[in-house]
């Protein structure tokens, strides 16, 4: 169960570092340093659990894979949310 958790807890913040990478990179679609980063963790898990599933080449690349999946994640749910900013 520890891994597993572990690797939750790597998701949730390689996710929210994406976020908040994305809305520092590109500032007209930032929503907030917190909803960034709550979308960007959200976004993290999301990415971190399907991403593997669905580039194969991801599958049992362990952590390194995890972090990688959970940063695009992270950085693909705000830059949506981010379009939809009126300006």
């Amino acid at each position: 169960m520890e891994g597993a958790l572990g690797s939750w807890l790597i998701s949730l913040v390689s996710g929210g570092a994406g976020g908040n990478i994305i809305g520092a990179l590109l500032k007209d679609k930032s929503l907030g340093p917190m909803l960034n980063t709550i979308l960007g963790a959200a976004g993290g898990a999301l990415g971190g659990q399907l991403l593997p599933k669905v580039i194969e080449g991801l599958q049992g690349s362990g952590m390194l894979g995890n972090v990688g999946a959970s940063a695009v994640g992270g950085i693909l749910i705000p830059l949506i949310a981010g379009l939809f900013k009126k300006s």
